[in-house]
């Protein structure tokens, strides 16, 4: 019995012995109802002392078995360490004494209770136990132990009673009772105070410990126990972040736990244990009873789990965060109790003073512990989440390079990157709240419980309406769905009319069609905002229901109370009490339907995870390598290999012997296997039956030839160590010496992706280099020789790959059409229908005269039409480098490789350029916006909003003021008006709720309009030099996803952060006005919250900058590996693309992590300013007692309560709406760019008729591409006569292009004029310009829609024109053929028509518009000479009477034009009649007699 210990008379009656009890513990007189309380001392003596003990021997256990598991060297003895473990053992001293001394009065005969004994035994033995944990810790490397912070505060904690109590005895009694004991307690508590201070100091890092390596650690690691609690160690960043921007070099390594090669490594082993525990089974025994043990087998052989396999790799971590949320959970609950104390305290006019402070203080503590360990559990679930997209981004790109082609196939490249950026960022999102799963309805239920205890049954109304307020906003949410789809879908097809309207820029000005397209995307705009508009209603119903919800919630409750039963008063403490309990229940029932609907989704990706995670693999050993016949280098026999193992197989019964040395030329008609007989000796195929053996190292030349994106020395090495002689030598060899020149950073060029920038021959020759570089033993070329010119592949043929090549002793098996080099091989395989049907030198296969000598003669015609046209590879080059659109420029860029270069830089160095200029967002541009909104619509915002809080603060200080209402014969008066008024205050917000989100969400979508109106008008407006310098990207950027922002996120934003901002204004009115005092304190609280919130918003959205640069490289690298595995396989670099995607993850995750600490960081401090307005609000309180009443305070406080969650939230709209907010001015930019001309110059319009002779005159003129270039025209004198028919002529890059560019006023005059029918061209508008001259460009640009609209954009000829249009442009079979006729259905870019066809369709355009002057600018190599040969024959026919200007490739075309125009160097070399020219032996003969024509 709890007396024996203290001090209790034995003889004492069984009734002292009931008084006894209930005074052991709390002497209420004593304790509580005093002004002056105190402890009893056997309270003291007992629980008080062993609290600290209690809790030390509890965590004990748990903490020793993670100390033993988790090792990071140990730390050399320090000062400190000296100290701690002195002062350690000093206090077990001073306990000991303590419990000697009671033994040394024992001896005396004085006998002392049982607790003078207990008690130092206890704490002597723990302070022990803390001072040897001090020494195992430093042993295993723990630098700052939040074990035994805890302890030595707790101890300190427990010490403060007995120590005050102490002292006021002494006073009391003017002298000191026991004097030893007095002594050996203060030197105890002076020391537990010292040790307390020293342990909040952190160790030096540990010995031997593998991060000394890492030039900047994360300063987590090694941070104290404090540090790490409150996130302190992110300070620095944060400082760092306002002072300049953040750069790659500043931030942190990522903590080991946190990489690739850890996480990964734990996740596949995972995986891999799952596959194997369920097939175990796969071969079927000979015995009886392994049969039986099948068929039992049967049913339990389920699929492999992937689920099972992230939870046990990542389960045990996310625990550590579920347990802290329970804590915070419970804690929750305790403020409102408090709260209901604290009222009570208000209301008792006698209670003393010291009541109300504990309050105040308690909860305060409260508030900060569950502060910190909210976000303890936030920072645990944020780094699982990261961690699982780690972990599932590597799985997923280990499984892409070793799945099986037929795998490969049932998933394309786009699905399997998206399985990484959208499957797995969905895991990460999930995880955040996941814990909601359990703790929402712990949540609820535990504030229905307080709720019944202070309300009763009528809690269940307010209930029912939060329940039936769930299918209400899930319906919205629904709904809301449907819209986004029907949006996005409008959004792709804007975004895609966007991309080819930039794409076809320049034709659209040729033309003049800018207003029908500008129509169309307007057209396609209206209707986007149409939805957009219906579901911004929708959203302003929601936003309208989530704000009413807790107060109609809150008035059914009161309602349904004060109804029931008269007697039933509403008094401060049930009101605000249960107004508190409300709010904490708003949250989980709203998260619970949205983190349900999330775990569906995810579900979703985990199964699509797992079913490419299940796909077969490769065989690693269906070729084999150690075995081989000697002599031979490649093997097959008896072989059969099909693509999958359900397909029909593609090559059968391979019989095939390649001796060591040589080279096997590898032949056949299209499509009879000769690619997949190279892929079966890599093994890339699935080998049904047979042998395959491949002795050394391979090299592999791919059919479509594979470049990473890198500069074109990587390709070239692809990670062999660089040697310069060698490498020369390959360049050499491979031709590629030509190409560097003219490439902009020669061999450090960046290639593009997909090798963009390069043209087909020169990525053929790349990967050729890369396989002649490797310096391997067999090398396998599949047809790379297709892609080049004939002159070069011969000068490749003879280099590299023939017998005097350089790799003349490797084995080579060469897939090859070209004939010309069959005679040099020592080997051919001719390959018919998946069999070799026959082998042997050339001349054997000759003699047999059998499927060979077949395909000989059907390819030996072929040849001979190539030889015809060698085109230049520069010009190829340059032709696919610039995507079409940019043709002409190219005579430019050959002059001055300068441009080029400036155009590729700019693309690579845009990205950070751009950002560092926007960094500080000026008002300006939040003005702009408000502009574009309406100022009158965004005055009418805010004052709606000061309405809405002003009706929200009516309500709730009308309900403060019901709770004081008198009490007469235990009934209220006049309730029904009471209810009547609070109702309508509350409806009245709800409903300038709706008015106002309404409001807004009109503005913003007026806003989008006008901004995205503005963009559109102003780039059909643009120059073409702007297209020419910009890339694409960049401008479809401006309309995607600038214009995105601008309709979707910012009005969201703008409107949480309103209802934050004023939610705080209201709380700080509110507390203001029932404790006036509380006004000084907010003037430092405002200081620290501004601060926070600067340094906040300046490093969070750098952060967030450098996360989305570091994102998109994991995505382009990866979709680069899977479509070139098989390359990657062949020269067996797995390993190393697995590292380099590792290491990009990790780059990406390593600006990732402190973006979700600083949201931790801010979260504490900013907490923590709301947390002290809830102590101040609560000790003014205290203070003001006597002059307030409950209901004030009730008020005063219960607001407080709330607004911790609005100043955190403030603070992240401020962040998002400074992030967002660029985008308006980064479309404002674009609105803004130099404009051309205008279309229609009124008065000045030509005559109707015009042009009606059709003549030409050049002036002086000179013209320049763009400022600060050379002048492509220099002083032009020409004139051209009515209906004569001019060819032009000239080297490239000497003008020719330019000519017709000028005439269209694409390019405007330095000096000089050019005048049509005597017509300055200048001075009319380019629409009355354009639209009377007719142009055939180079290159044919079809947009997707119908044919007919492709013709005609505006409608203004009828059908019988357009067939007959069609008819003499020879396409009327074609396009009568189609079901649809005229509205036959053209891709992008004219994809399903040939590109002879689209040829043609330009020529209807020309013929529809038949105007008297034709420029034709001739296609070079994209046309047969069968479409060409039409095209001159219409021309000749339909244009007889007009003007026609042809700029030349194939003189031919123009030996019988009038005159011909030969340019050189952009100045007239030579202008007469053809006969005449060719007479004079001049430049134009020396072309015709290059072209067989002189």
């Amino acid at each position: 019995m709890p007396e024996k210990y203290c001090d209790v008379p034995i003889g004492s009656t069984s009734a002292s012995l009931l008084i006894n009890i209930s005074s052991f513990f709390q002497d209420s007189n004593l304790s509580i109802h005093t002004d002056n309380p105190d402890l009893t001392p056997c309270f003291q003596n007992t629980i008080l002392a062993w609290i600290p003990s209690i809790y030390l021997w509890s965590a004990l256990p748990f903490y020793l078995l993670y100390l033993k598991h988790n090792k990071r060297g140990y730390i050399v003895l320090s000062m400190l360490s000296r100290f701690k473990t002195l002062f350690g053992v000093l206090l077990w001293c001073v306990s000991w004494a303590d419990l000697f001394y009671s033994f040394h009065e024992l001896l005396q005969n004085r006998t002392p209770p049982p607790v003078y004994f207990v008690t130092p035994l206890i704490v002597g033995i723990t302070v022990l136990i803390a001072t040897l944990l001090i020494q195992y810790e430093r042993l295993r490397g723990v630098q700052s132990s939040g074990v035994l912070i805890i302890f030595w505060f707790l101890s300190v904690l427990c010490a403060v009673g007995p120590f005050r109590s102490k002292i006021m005895t002494t006073t009391a009694q003017g002298h000191v009772n026991e004097r030893f004991r007095f002594t050996t307690f203060y030197i105890y508590f002076a020391l537990i105070i010292i040790e307390l201070i020293l342990s909040c100091f952190k160790e030096k890092p540990p010995f031997f410990s593998p991060v000394s390596t890492d030039p900047n650690p994360c300063p987590e690691l090694t941070s104290g126990f404090l540090s790490r609690l409150t996130f302190w160690w992110f300070t620095s960043m944060a400082v760092l972040g306002y002072k300049r921007p953040l750069e790659d070099k500043d931030l942190w390594s990522l903590n080991e736990d946190d990489t690739s090669k850890i996480i990964v490594q734990q996740l596949s082993k995972e995986w891999d244990k799952e596959k194997k525990s369920n097939h175990v089974l796969n071969h079927v025994g000979d015995g009886p009873e392994e049969a039986e043990v099948l068929i039992r087998d049967k049913k339990h052989n389920r699929k492999p789990s992937f689920l099972k396999a992230l939870l046990r790799t990542f389960g045990p971590y996310f625990l550590i965060g579920s347990f802290f949320k329970l804590i915070q959970d419970l804690l929750s609950f305790v403020n409102p109790q408090l709260l209901s104390v604290l009222i009570g305290f208000i209301k008792n006019k006698d209670a003393p003073a010291w009541w109300g402070f504990l309050i105040a203080a308690l909860m305060f503590i409260c508030a900060v512990l569950q502060t910190l360990m909210l976000h303890q559990h936030f920072q645990y679930c944020f780094v699982t989440g990261m961690r699982l997209r780690t972990g599932i981004t590597g799985v997923i790109y280990r499984k892409s390079l070793v799945i099986t082609n037929s795998a490969k196939r049932s998933s394309t490249v786009g699905e399997i990157v998206n399985l990484m950026s959208v499957d797995a960022q969905r895991f990460m999102d999930l995880m955040t709240f996941l814990n909601m799963l359990w703790s929402a309805p712990l949540q609820i239920f535990l504030a229905l419980y307080f709720l019944w205890q202070a309300l009763g049954p009528s809690v269940l109304a307010g209930v029912a309406v939060m329940v039936l307020l769930i299918p209400f906003n899930s319906a919205i949410a629904m709904k809301t769905r449907a819209f986004q789809v029907e949006q996005m879908r409008y959004k792709d097809s804007r975004i895609k009319l966007m991309n080819e309207i930039l794409g076809g820029i320049k034709v659209l000005k040729l033309y003049a069609w800018e207003p029908s397209f500008s129509e169309k995307v307007l057209e396609i705009r209206k209707n986007e905002l149409r939805v957009l508009k219906k579901s911004a209603y929708l959203n302003s119903l929601s936003t309208f229901a989530w704000i009413s919800a807790p107060f109609l919630v809150a008035l059914t409750t009161f309602a349904v109370y004060v109804s029931v039963n008269e007697k039933n008063i509403l008094d401060a403490e049930k009101a605000f009490v249960s107004l508190s309990l409300f709010n904490i229940l708003k949250f989980p029932l709203s998260m619970l339907p949205q983190v349900i609907s999330n775990i569906a989704q995810t579900s979703v990706s985990l199964k699509r995870i797992q079913q490419f995670l299940s796909h077969d693999e490769l065989d690693p050993n269906c070729v084999e390598t150690k075995v081989i016949a000697p002599g031979s280098a490649i093997s097959v026999t008896n072989a059969t290999f099909s693509w999958g193992k359900e397909l029909k197989p593609s090559l059968k019964d391979i019989n095939l012997l390649v001796p060591s040395g040589a080279l096997v030329a590898i032949v056949g008609p299209v499509g009879c296997g000769k690619s997949s007989l190279v892929s079966a000796l890599l093994g890339e195929m699935e080998k049904l039956e047979g042998e395959v053996a491949v002795k050394g190292s391979v090299a592999y030349v791919p059919q479509q030839a594979w470049i990473q994106n890198a500069t074109l020395k990587d390709n070239i090495l692809f990670g062999q160590a660089s040697n310069e002689q060698k490498y020369q030598n390959v360049l050499e060899a491979c031709a590629l010496k030509t190409d560097l020149e003219v490439l902009p950073g020669g061999d450090q060029t960046e290639i593009g992706e997909k090798g963009i920038n390069l043209s087909g021959g020169q990525r053929q020759r790349v990967s050729l280099a890369r396989a002649v570089y490797s310096n391997s033993d067999i090398y396998l070329l599949d047809d790379p020789l297709s892609a080049v010119d004939s002159h070069v592949a011969k000068h490749i043929f003879d280099k590299v790959i023939g017998p005097d090549g350089v790799l003349k002793g490797k084995t080579r098996i060469l897939v090859t059409h070209g004939i010309s080099f069959l005679p040099q091989v020592d080997h051919i395989v001719v390959v018919v229908d998946g069999k070799i049907s026959e082998m042997g030198s050339y001349q054997d296969l000759l003699k047999q005269n059998k499927a060979f000598a077949e395909f000989l003669r059907s390819y030996a015609l072929d040849e001979d039409i190539e030889e015809d046209e060698p085109t230049s590879t520069v010009l190829l080059f340059l032709k696919t480098s610039f995507s079409g659109n940019q043709i002409t420029d190219i005579c430019l860029c050959i002059k001055c490789p300068l441009l080029l270069h400036d155009r590729l830089a700019f693309a690579f160095l845009c990205t950070n350029q751009l950002w560092f200029v926007i960094l500080q967002v000026k008002l300006t541009v939040f003005w702009q916006y408000m502009k574009a909104v309406s100022p009158i619509i965004s005055l009418v915002i805010c004052f709606l909003y000061c309405c809405q809080n002003a009706a929200a603060i009516g309500a709730n200080v009308w309900l403060s003021d019901w709770t004081n209402e008198p009490v007469i014969n235990g009934t209220q008066h006049n309730t029904a008006m009471r209810i009547g008024v609070y109702a309508a205050l509350g409806l009245l917000q709800g409903l300038i709720v709706l008015i106002c989100s309404f409001t807004l969400a009109m503005g913003g979508i007026n806003a989008a309009r006008t901004l995205h109106a503005a963009l559109l008008e102003n780039k059909f407006h643009t120059p073409q030099s702007f297209y020419d310098t910009t890339p694409t990207g960049r401008i479809i950027n401006r309309f995607s996803k600038d214009i995105y922002v601008i309709d979707e996120v910012i009005p969201p934003t703008i409107l949480m952060f309103l209802g934050t901002f004023f939610t705080s204004l209201s709380t700080m009115i509110v507390i203001i006005a029932s404790t006036p005092l509380f006004a000084v304190v907010i003037v430092p609280l405002a200081i620290l919250y501004f601060f926070v919130q600067r340094f906040y918003v300046a490093t969070s959205r750098q952060l967030k900058r450098l996360e989305s640069v570091s994102r998109s490289p994991i995505y382009s690298h990866f979709s680069e590996t899977v479509s070139g595995a098989s390359v990657i396989r062949a020269y067996r670099r797995v390993k190393s693309f697995v590292d380099i995607s590792d290491v990009k993850m990790d780059e990406n995750q390593k600006s990732y992590y402190p973006g979700i600490v600083s949201n931790r960081w801010l979260g504490v401090r900013v907490e923590f300013v709301g947390n002290c307005i809830v102590l101040f609000a609560a000790l003014f309180a205290v203070i003001g007692k006597n002059s307030l009443n409950a209901g004030l305070v009730g008020l005063s406080v219960s607001y407080a309560l709330q607004v911790t969650l609005s100043l955190n939230w403030m603070v992240r709209m401020t962040s998002e709406l400074e992030t967002n907010i660029v985008a308006v001015e980064r479309i404002k930019e674009y609105s803004e760019t130099e404009t051309e001309a205008p279309w229609v110059i009124e008065g000045k319009s030509p005559p109707a008729d015009w042009p009606s002779r059709g003549e030409l005159e050049f002036v002086n003129y000179s013209v320049r591409y763009r400022k600060g270039l050379d002048l492509v025209l220099k002083d032009l004198n020409l004139q051209v006569h009515g209906g004569e028919k001019i060819g032009i002529v000239g080297r490239t890059g000497a003008g020719k292009s330019s000519m017709t560019l000028c005439l269209f006023r694409i390019l405007e005059a330095v000096k000089g004029e050019i005048k049509i029918d005597g017509v300055k061209i200048s001075e009319i508008g380019l629409h009355d310009l354009r639209s009377r001259l007719t142009i055939i460009p180079q290159d044919p640009v079809l947009f997707s829609g119908t044919l007919r609209m492709n013709l005609d954009p505006f409608n203004k000829y009828s059908d019988e024109e357009i067939w007959k249009a069609l008819e003499l442009s020879h396409l009327k079979r074609f396009v009568s053929s189609q079901p649809s006729m005229l509205d036959y259905e053209c891709s992008e870019g004219g994809e399903n028509l040939s590109v002879g066809q689209r040829q043609l369709v330009c020529l209807a355009r020309a013929l529809l518009r038949k105007t008297r002057i034709l420029i034709l600018d001739e296609a070079t190599a994209a046309i047969d000479l069968e479409t060409d040969d039409l095209i001159q024959m219409t021309i000749r026919t339909q244009f007889e009477d007009c003007t026609v200007l042809t700029i030349a490739h194939r003189l031919n075309t123009i030996m019988d034009y009038t005159r011909v125009l030969v340019l050189d160097n952009g100045t007239i070399a030579e202008f007469d009649t053809p006969a005449s020219l060719i007479a004079s032996k001049g430049i134009f003969y020396s072309m015709a007699k290059d072209a067989g024509l002189a």
